[in-house]
């Protein structure tokens, strides 16, 4: 998966009614981890958590917590002995309300927000996808998923009209698409005269 893959899945994911019992599973499917490797986690075969949670080796320690509980949960994963004896490298807790993690490698400030903005911060988990990431890629995770929603948006403009992907017409449509990015752009920095004229536009 890239990232823009990722970025919409871990959307779709946020977008969900929280499952406690499916959120670890469900989180990494995101970020690319095979049928068969959620398998051998759920089964607890490969599953070394020693708190109730899910810790895949080498990768992530995730706890669902308690409402109200993550912090506490969150401080269990980092103290916990498997989070160190099987080298997990991020820690992550959430009660669906909230989300801590961190990665345990780095000196970035761990992330801590609401469940719903976790897609806001997906880019400080590509190395579980086996991206590997430096500090300007993760600080552009805006720029990915806006990336992802214009590719959306172009692939539902071309359901609707097969013959602007025609090599004819492709000119015409990346012209199309510059002129959108471009109104996008002036209304979220207020070069338009008035408040999300563009938007209320294509509404209409």
């Amino acid at each position: 998966m890239n990232a823009v893959e990722i970025e919409q899945a871990v959307s779709e994911l946020a977008d969900q009614s929280f499952n406690a019992a499916e959120f670890p599973f469900a989180f990494l499917r995101a970020f690319g981890n095979k049928d068969t490797t959620i398998k051998r986690l759920r089964s607890g075969e490969s599953n070394k958590s020693d708190l109730g949670g899910v810790l895949q080796t080498n990768h992530i320690h995730i706890k669902v917590a308690e409402p109200g509980a993550v912090a506490a949960a969150f401080e269990a994963l980092k103290a916990s002995p498997a989070t160190k004896r099987f080298k997990a490298r991020f820690v992550l807790a959430t009660d669906g309300v909230e989300l801590y993690a961190e990665d345990l490698t780095s000196d970035e400030a761990p992330v801590i927000c609401a469940f719903s903005d976790f897609p806001n911060h997906f880019g400080s988990f590509l190395a579980l996808a086996g991206i590997s990431t430096v500090k300007q890629v993760r600080e552009s995770t805006f720029d990915i998923r806006a990336t992802s929603r214009l590719n959306r948006l172009y692939v539902e403009l071309l359901k609707d009209n097969p013959d602007w992907g025609t090599a004819a017409r492709r000119p015409d449509m990346n012209h199309f698409m510059a002129r959108l990015i471009f109104c996008f752009f002036a209304e979220d920095t207020d070069i338009f005269n008035g408040k999300r004229l563009f938007t209320a536009t294509v509404n209409r």
